[in-house]
């Protein structure tokens, strides 16, 4: 058989997993939906900080340039 995906011994014809794949990532299923857990949950909280903290500015220090003039019309 050919080299690629098909000469894989993990996927059958139709691509989907074959036993021996599914008993190889048993054991780090659990591990890896925790550490997504967390990951996901790290960035959520990094985000909701950040928009609370940026939410409370009131932006007293920018300076706000005047409105230009005009040009007068005859």
């Amino acid at each position: 058989m050919a080299a690629g995906l098909g000469s894989s011994s993990y996927y059958d014809r139709r691509q989907r997993q074959s036993p021996a794949l599914i008993r190889a990532r048993r054991p780090y299923l659990f591990k890896n939906a925790v550490l997504g857990s967390a990951v996901a949950a790290f960035a959520v909280g990094v985000y909701v900080y950040t928009i609370s903290v940026v939410g409370q500015d009131e932006f007293e220090d920018v300076k706000v340039p005047s409105a230009p003039l005009q040009p007068e019309k005859k």
